[in-house]
């Protein structure tokens, strides 16, 4: 049986960074859309992935893949936003077994109201730390990660076709 590959000092603590930061980001994010509109960064992010689309509609298993969620999960939370008059969900107009979910006007006001102090938190927390280089390796190295991860993850299928645009 071969030795474990140990990680180094380095590697460790950018590991341990790493796994933190991981974890307290979700609350940093959670509380203020919590405190303005009770949705948690994973509704925020179901209704910010509904809203940039032309249609404003998306195939529940493409939001699943946009929202790195199970069906299960994104369905329980396409519920409780459907109960608030935020999404509604319709059978796809060319092939009635495929469930969509569209954000509706009042889902759209709200992610217009709350995108301002979210974008700011983003910044505060992430980005006002980082030099522009320092953004630059931040996608690389995410992207790295992400791709091995899950090398059909969509965000990896936009990159193609932001490239195709310019």
């Amino acid at each position: 049986m071969s030795e474990p590959r140990w990680l180094s000092d380095q590697e460790r603590r950018a590991w341990l960074a790493l796994i933190f930061t991981f974890a307290t980001l979700p609350h940093e994010f959670d509380v203020p859309l919590q405190r303005a509109a009770q949705l948690t960064m994973f509704d925020y992010n179901v209704l910010a992935m509904l809203s940039e689309q032309r249609e404003r509609t998306l195939p529940m298993s493409e939001l699943a893949s946009r929202t790195n969620a199970s069906l299960s999960r994104l369905s329980h939370v396409v519920q409780k936003l459907e109960r608030r008059g935020l999404v509604r969900r319709d059978a796809h107009f060319e092939d009635g077994r495929v469930t969509t979910a569209r954000i509706t006007d009042e889902g759209v006001a709200l992610v217009v109201r709350l995108a301002p102090e979210h974008v700011e938190n983003v910044r505060s927390l992430v980005f006002d730390q980082l030099e522009p280089e320092e953004v630059q390796q931040l996608d690389r190295i995410t992207r790295k990660l992400l791709r091995r991860l899950n090398p059909d993850q969509w965000i990896f299928q936009q990159d193609a076709v932001d490239f195709k645009e310019k």
